[in-house]
C-alpha cells in the first residue's frame, strides 16, 4: 500500500502588513518575515517509526503578488527542516505547468491553489499521480507524538469491517492540554450560535466512546485518510470557502461513502492566534452552513447516490443545517454586536449586524449547489481517470516532482 502524505502551507504578507482587501481569507496564514509551523511540523516526522511514505508540501500564498516569495520561503524552510521521508514541493509555479500538460485543458478549473477546497483538492489529485493508494491530509500547525501513527492510518484504510469496505477515515485532533475537546471562554452569542458547545457533544460521542471505529457525522481536515477508490470518484466542492473537511463528508455520504472515525488516531494540533475578528470568523461560516443547507434542500433522485438529510450530522453540524439557522444567526449577531459596541468597536459591530443582512441578500448561492456537485463530479472523474495513464503522469510529475 502505498501512501501519500499530503501537508498545505499558507502564507500572507508581511506582518505590518497583514490581510488587504482581495487577498485569500485563511484562518492564520504565516507572515512570510516570520517561520511558522511547517519546520515543527516536518521534524516531528521524525517520531514515527513507519516512514514508508512519501511527503508533499503544498505552498499556497493568499495573494498572486507574492507568490514567488512564498515559494522560495516554503523551499528554504523544507530544506532546513531536513524530512526523514522523501519530500516534495508543490507551488503555484509548478500547478501552471502541471495545467498546460493536461490532456485535457477544459478541466483545469478544478486545480487551483486558492481557497481550502481547491487546496484539498490537489491533497488528492497529488497522490493520484504519484500513483499513491492513500492519500494522507495533514496541516502543518500540528506535530506527530505517536510514533505509530503511520501503522494506525492504514490498518483499516481499504480493508473490510464488519462487512463494509472502508474508504476514508477521519481521526481527530489532540488541544494543547492533551484533550480532545474544545475549550472556549463562553461570550453571550454563543448561546444562539453555540458551534462549540455542539462540536464537544459530538467529540464526546464520537471521540469518547466506544468502539473505536464508527461513523462519524464530521471529520478533521487536518487528519484525513483518503483511499484511491474514493478520491478518484468524489472531489471537495470548490464553491465551499470554509469547513471543507465536513463538506467532503457530505459529498462522499451522497455517492455513498461513509467516513469512519478511528478514536485511537490523534495528531497534536498547535495553531497560532487566528488574525480575523469573530464577526468575519462566523460570517464564513454562515456561508458555508447556508451553501450546504442548500445542497441538502436541492437534492433529486439520482441513480447511484443517497439522499442525505440534517439529522444524519447531529449534533454537529446538523444543528447549523435546519430551518432555524436564520434565527440563530440574527440573534448571535445582535448579542455579538453588542458586545462590541460595549467594547467600543462600533465599525466591528456594524459588520456583525451586516452577517444578518448577508444571510437575507447573498447567502443563499446563485447557482443549484446540487446540481453544481454532480457536474463538479463528474469532471472531476473525467480529469482523473485521463490523469491515470502512466505516461501522462510521468509527463506530470516531471513538472514538479524535484528534490
Amino acid at each position: 500500500m502505498k501512501l501519500t502524505m499530503v501537508i498545505p502551507t499558507y502564507w500572507g504578507r508581511e506582518k505590518d502588513i497583514g490581510w488587504q482587501p482581495g487577498d485569500a481569507v485563511y484562518d492564520h496564514p504565516t507572515p512570510l518575515d516570520e517561520e511558522g509551523t511547517l519546520v515543527r511540523a516536518i521534524e516531528s516526522l521524525n517520531i514515527l517509526n513507519d516512514k514508508e511514505f512519501e511527503l508533499v508540501i503544498i505552498a499556497a500564498a493568499t495573494s498572486q503578488d507574492i507568490e514567488e516569495t512564498v515559494e522560495n520561503k516554503v523551499k528554504e524552510l523544507v530544506k532546513k527542516a531536513k524530512s526523514p521521508v522523501k519530500t516534495y514541493v508543490f507551488t503555484h509555479s509548478d500547478l501552471e505547468k502541471v495545467k498546460n500538460k493536461l490532456p485535457e485543458s477544459e478541466l483545469s478549473y478544478l486545480l487551483q491553489l486558492r481557497g481550502y477546497s481547491n487546496i484539498r483538492n490537489l491533497c488528492l489529485f497529488l497522490p493520484h499521480i504519484l500513483s499513491s493508494d492513500v492519500a494522507l491530509l495533514i496541516d502543518d500547525d500540528e506535530v506527530f507524538e505517536d510514533p505509530f501513527f503511520i501503522e494506525k492510518a492504514k490498518e483499516f484504510i481499504g480493508k473490510e469491517y464488519k462487512g463494509e469496505k472502508i474508504l476514508a477515515v477521519a481521526g481527530y485532533y489532540l488541544q494543547e492540554d492533551n484533550e480532545y475537546l474544545l475549550s472556549k471562554e463562553f461570550k453571550p452569542y454563543m448561546f444562539y450560535w453555540n458551534k462549540f458547545e455542539s462540536m464537544n457533544e459530538g467529540f464526546r460521542k464520537i471521540i469518547g466512546e466506544e468502539p473505536r471505529l464508527k461513523k462519524t457525522p464530521f471529520v478533521f481536515g487536518g487528519n484525513m485518510v483518503i483511499h484511491r477508490e474514493l478520491f478518484m470518484k468524489v472531489p471537495f466542492d470548490p464553491d465551499v470557502t470554509r469547513g471543507e473537511d465536513i463538506d467532503y463528508l457530505m459529498n462522499a455520504k451522497m455517492f455513498g461513502y461513509e467516513f469512519y472515525l478511528d478514536n485511537k488516531l490523534a495528531i497534536k494540533h498547535l495553531p497560532p492566534p487566528k488574525p480575523h475578528p469573530t464577526w468575519r470568523r462566523v460570517r464564513e461560516d454562515i456561508l458555508r452552513f447556508v451553501y450546504e443547507r442548500e445542497k441538502i434542500r436541492k437534492q433529486k433522485e439520482v441513480e447511484g447516490m443517497v439522499k442525505i438529510k440534517p439529522e444524519d450530522f447531529d449534533p454537529y453540524p446538523g444543528v447549523f443545517l435546519k430551518n432555524d439557522l436564520e434565527d440563530k444567526i440574527a440573534k448571535a449577531s445582535e448579542l455579538l454586536a453588542l458586545e462590541y459596541l460595549a467594547e467600543g468597536n462600533p465599525e466591528d459591530a456594524k459588520e456583525t449586524l451586516n452577517n444578518i443582512k448577508i444571510i437575507k441578500e447573498s447567502a443563499i448561492p446563485r447557482k443549484d449547489p446540487f446540481e453544481n456537485l454532480l457536474k463538479i463530479q463528474k469532471d472531476w472523474e473525467k480529469l482523473m481517470k485521463i490523469t491515470d495513464d502512466m505516461e501522462v503522469k510521468k509527463s506530470l510529475i516531471e513538472e514538479f516532482l524535484r528534490e
